[in-house]
């Protein structure tokens, strides 16, 4: 979804928003790979692969999940450990209420649910609102239930699925693409990947830094920075910045200096 309303519908101040272009995506493409050629740099897809490998994914819940890390940018425990009582549909700006669940600069040991720090992350993607409506449905899935439930504990109580189960759903859908002669340029694909992809994605289109690190619950700006890094690739190939000059006009530019000067 090209983020051109952006300004209307927006939660965020319309100070922090940054003029949206149309996206240039072979541009994109050939800026993704001049950046991840360094090791430290997050792997990202860029949103038309997103959407073909989405399509390769023909269950419904294993869908909803990557669609919401890739509409979100939730960590994938964060995905897990959603209800259909963390969204709000009706809201004039639709929204996701995620509970922060990593575990640094915290004690050890998993906090309780009401002591999380939460962040809303709005959702602007009618479709992906449609997909999660659909799911609750079909499902039967009530307000306070797991969206992905895992197996019944001993007392009765739902255990979230593991991030290894989510895995092999991905896996999956990377096996059927291959099959069907889709490979991806990216390599070693996680479910993580989805929350890298939905950050580029969140800077792509023009939507401000400080922004971002609200949307993927950084404590610090320093961990947004990776991908503010990454962007600058992005903006750097949008201007052509000449470090030349030539010869005789930059004799008479100084000649024409320096008389000015003299006279003056």
């Amino acid at each position: 979804m090209q983020l051109q309303k952006l300004a209307s519908e927006t939660p965020y101040p319309q100070a922090m928003l940054l003029p949206v272009t149309e996206l240039d995506w072979s541009r994109l493409f050939a800026m993704r790979e001049m950046a991840l050629s360094s090791p430290d740099a997050p792997m990202y897809l860029l949103a038309p692969e997103v959407s073909l490998l989405l399509s390769y994914m023909h269950d419904l819940r294993e869908r909803c999940f990557f669609d919401t890390l890739w509409n979100c940018g939730a960590r994938p425990n964060e995905a897990l450990a959603l209800t259909p009582a963390d969204f709000d549909f009706r809201a004039m700006q639709p929204y996701v209420t995620l509970r922060t669940l990593k575990q640094r600069s915290r004690g050890p040991g998993r906090p309780a649910k009401n002591g999380l720090p939460i962040r809303n992350v709005a959702l602007w993607d009618a479709d992906y609102r449609a997909r999660m409506q659909t799911l609750i449905a079909t499902f039967g899935i009530t307000k306070n239930q797991l969206l992905w439930p895992g197996r019944q504990q001993a007392d009765g109580s739902e255990k979230s699925l593991s991030t290894d189960t989510v895995s092999r759903w991905l896996n999956k859908a990377i096996d059927l693409a291959r099959s069907d002669g889709v490979t991806l340029s990216v390599a070693s694909l996680t479910p993580k990947t989805f929350r890298h992809s939905f950050a580029m994605h969140i800077l792509f289109n023009r939507i401000h830094p400080k922004v971002l690190q609200a949307l993927m619950g950084h404590k610090s700006f320093k961990s947004t920075e990776v991908y503010t890094q990454l962007f600058l690739f992005d903006v750097a190939g949008q201007h052509n910045v000449s470090f030349g000059f030539d010869v005789d006009q930059a004799r008479r530019a100084i000649t024409g200096l320096a008389n000015h000067y003299l006279r003056s």
